[in-house]
């Protein structure tokens, strides 16, 4: 085993609200009660006890990053989250350089909060516009209107947001290739630093897997995929993960944290964490109890469970990420994440080699582009 100590910590903070729940999401959110108010600054103060006593596990080490999903983050007020980061700098070293992004539903927000958000320290948002298509919202459940929408943008500009995404989604119902190449161009028009981009999946426990909507055929979702490609590169838009674009250097360190196999805790009710015992020299998984009643009441002891990861289960959770960058990882990074010598996957590796679905990996663990397109397959090697 060599565990590597130079492994990047982040931080996951998630707020379990929204104003409505949309009928694709399958993340852990509630439609917020009538005490909401009042419940912002007793959830704020349950987070910071909750990282508290997570911090032993990562006490001596820097942050890189934090994230702040949800759910509908910016739900809260500016003053909860100046409150909330606060009290994380007196407890961990940031790094001089720390992104810190928030999560914004164009329906919950308004100019000032933009404003706040950036004096409290929040240095990248995420705009989750999904269309730019009033009739496509609505079939989505989203609250938010086009206006809505482009409005957002221009407020977290006015506000000096240099770093900002803007979320998308196409193979919508009934959706026309000049629908999803319409909401990519005026997104691009905003000149954004990163836009996410992906097809909307039907997923279990959800509204729209119980009662699916009627979505484009796959040679339709793929001529979306394709076109809307080309735009973003002509727009000086680089793909660096399945559904991830940006401008030169302007990445999501969060998210390269994750594909990369980093480390990061998890607050809030739901919240999921990753992190590395170099002392034992084991990787852990832990997540904390999901309903956010419960969370609030939870003793220490009941608030998390974790669970050590097995030496035969390590090589799923890092290429589970790591293939979803179009560049790869550095061929040293597994042994570097999982303890685990290339040359103990030295089978499935050739296997991947003669289907065509890496490169030779001499410096590199990279998926060609036809591996990234049958990504299940692949990982279905570590799954059988």
């Amino acid at each position: 085993m060599m565990l590597a100590s130079s492994i990047p910590l982040s931080l996951y903070i998630h707020i379990p609200w929204c104003i409505k729940k949309c009928p694709y999401c399958d993340f852990n959110s509630h439609q917020q009660p009538s005490d909401f108010e009042a419940l912002e600054s007793i959830y704020i103060n349950r987070l910071i006890h909750d990282f508290i006593e997570d911090l032993p596990l990562v006490s001596d080490r820097t942050l890189h990053s934090i994230f702040i999903g949800g759910g509908t983050p910016s739900l809260f007020s500016p003053k909860a989250f100046d409150k909330l980061l606060s009290s994380l700098a007196k407890q961990i070293h940031f790094d001089s350089n720390l992104e810190i992004t928030l999560e914004v539903n164009p329906g919950a927000i308004e100019r000032d909060k933009f404003v706040g958000f950036k004096s409290a320290g929040i240095n990248r948002v995420s705009i989750g516009v999904q269309s730019f298509n009033d009739t496509q919202l609505k079939k989505i459940g989203r609250i938010h209107s086009q206006q809505d929408a482009r409005l957002a943008i221009g407020f977290a500009k006015e506000a000096g947001f240099k770093q900002i995404n803007v979320d998308l989604m196409h193979g919508l119902s009934h959706q026309t290739l000049s629908e999803a190449l319409n909401d990519i161009s005026i997104a691009i028009s905003y000149e954004p630093s990163h836009i996410s981009w992906y097809q909307l999946t039907l997923e279990p426990n959800t509204v729209f897997y119980k009662h699916p909507p009627p979505l484009p055929h796959d040679d339709l979702i793929a001529d979306m995929q394709q076109q809307g490609a080309i735009l973003l590169n002509q727009a000086q838009f680089k793909q660096y993960e399945i559904s991830a674009w940006s401008q030169s250097g302007c990445e999501s360190k969060h998210n390269l944290n994750y594909w990369r196999f980093g480390d990061y805790l998890g607050i809030g009710a739901g919240a999921h964490g990753k992190y590395t015992h170099f002392k034992d020299q084991k990787v852990s998984r832990r997540w904390k109890v999901k309903m956010p009643a419960t969370y609030l009441k939870s003793s220490v002891l009941e608030l998390a469970q974790e669970k050590i990861l097995l030496a035969d289960e390590l090589p799923l959770e890092f290429f589970m990420n790591a293939f979803r960058m179009n560049e790869g990882v550095p061929t040293p990074f597994f042994l570097q994440r999982t303890g685990l010598a290339l040359s103990s996957i030295q089978a499935t590796l050739n296997k991947m080699l003669t289907n065509h679905w890496i490169y030779p990996y001499q410096t590199l663990l990279k998926p060609t582009p036809f591996g990234q397109l049958f990504l299940n397959n692949v990982l279905a090697e570590w799954m059988s």
